[in-house]
């Protein structure tokens, strides 16, 4: 599958992990992506409803009340540019945030 996604600064994608292999291509601005792998799933607080692939943590504001282990988290920060790719292997938590005016095209399969 093939997937543009089009935002203004400031876009974010809260944490959450997708079943497909997913290659992640920034064509204009640039993106904050936070990367933990499935073994950091039991403190990511996923929904506990459709959306169970999404943490309910807001990543720029935690409720250390509500998700104490959040911060156990191990995860790896980086800066995605344009004409930079990033591959997100399947069921990996990732969150991603646009620093500016962006377009990424994604590939799942």
């Amino acid at each position: 599958a093939l997937n543009i996604w089009f935002g203004p600064k400031g876009t974010v994608s809260p944490f959450h992990h997708d079943p497909k292999h997913n290659l992640l291509a920034q064509i204009v601005g640039s993106k904050r992506i936070l990367l933990a792998s499935p073994s950091e799933s039991g403190y990511m607080y996923p929904n506990e409803s459709i959306l169970s692939n999404t943490s309910q943590v807001d990543v720029e504001n935690i409720d250390d009340q509500a998700f104490p282990n959040f911060r156990k988290v191990k995860f790896q920060e980086l800066l995605l540019s344009p004409g930079e790719m990033l591959y997100i292997p399947p069921k990996h938590w990732h969150y991603v945030k646009s620093l500016e005016t962006s377009i990424s095209v994604s590939f799942w399969w």
